[in-house]
């Protein structure tokens, strides 16, 4: 066996055993607690933990979570593409954005897209300098839902957008000046070399966005959005059960977040570039003839 391969042993600290003993009293004390103490009605937990209405509230904020993430992926390629761009107004306009989305939080962009009527209550789409045109009632058409959707895409997009420019600039440079020598244009450079090499940055970091934006979903239940946290407000607020429902929601948080971090660790393994893989030996090759010799 290769000296190398072999996997390097580490003797245990007294120290190190004492961390153990500690963190298992403090783990078992902990959980002597919270399953004696009456209060937290774990029997009121179990009783709506498959409730109809949490289970709704759970698909609804499953597919706000892919939802905001498919369009904020693709929304974010666009601007870093832009971003990349060597014609400065078109990527002057893209940092802006991201600028804008980064530097605000989540809470206060949902907020003002839910009332953006009072700035434009009706907007009319049309040719212009023409008397051709459609009039849109924004008020009508800012339903909490959508409101909650390009809130939460646009957003993304501006963490995506940095995301991919950080994979973007992750190829070398020696890839790009050579399909510049084949005379690739800009689309197909992007297409066929920069973008598949960029991957293997990309997508550990967007599993970590997946899973941030599953959470942050619970921000639109002050839309009156009826995902995982809101159903659980609703029910709480005709029982008053407030801490077994809250308890209901933070399990299913955290239970759909273990589910999504097994297939992120999978992408991390085998996207990572941080893992190092020791080439394998190369096999001897030996000339017999004389004529392979002098070839």
């Amino acid at each position: 066996m290769d000296p190398a391969l072999k996997p390097r042993l580490r003797r245990r600290s007294a120290f190190e055993y004492a961390a153990w003993v500690a963190c298992g009293l403090l783990a078992v004390g902990i959980l002597f607690s919270v399953t004696t103490n009456p209060n937290f009605k774990w029997g009121v937990v179990a009783r709506y933990f498959t409730h109809e209405t949490i289970i709704r509230g759970l698909l609804l904020t499953i597919f706000l979570t892919i939802a905001s993430m498919v369009f904020g992926t693709l929304l974010g390629l666009a601007l870093a593409i832009m971003r990349s761009s060597s014609i400065k107004p078109i990527a002057a306009t893209a940092g802006a954005y991201i600028t804008l989305f980064r530097g605000t939080p989540v809470l206060v962009q949902l907020i003002f897209w839910f009332n953006i009527a009072a700035l434009y209550p009706n907007l009319t789409i049309g040719i212009p300098f023409t008397d051709i045109g459609t009039a849109i009632d924004i008020n009508a058409l800012m339903a909490p839902i959508t409101a909650a959707l390009i809130g939460l895409s646009l957003n993304e997009a501006a963490y995506m957008a940095e995301i991919i420019r950080g994979g973007f600039t992750a190829v070398g440079k020696g890839q790009i000046e050579a399909a510049d020598s084949l005379g690739m244009s800009r689309a197909t450079k992007m297409r066929k070399v920069i973008i598949p090499q960029a991957m293997p940055s990309i997508i550990p970091a967007t599993g970590n966005q997946v899973i941030g934006m599953f959470k942050e979903t619970s921000l639109v239940s002050v839309l009156g959005v009826a995902e995982l946290l809101q159903s659980a407000q609703l029910i709480y607020a005709r029982t008053y059960e407030t801490i077994p429902l809250l308890i209901v929601a933070s399990l299913w948080y955290l239970v759909m977040t273990l589910l999504l971090s097994y297939p992120q660790s999978l992408l991390e393994k085998r996207y990572s570039r941080s893992s190092a893989t020791l080439p394998r030996k190369a096999k001897k090759v030996v000339l017999t003839q004389p004529e392979g010799i002098a070839r």
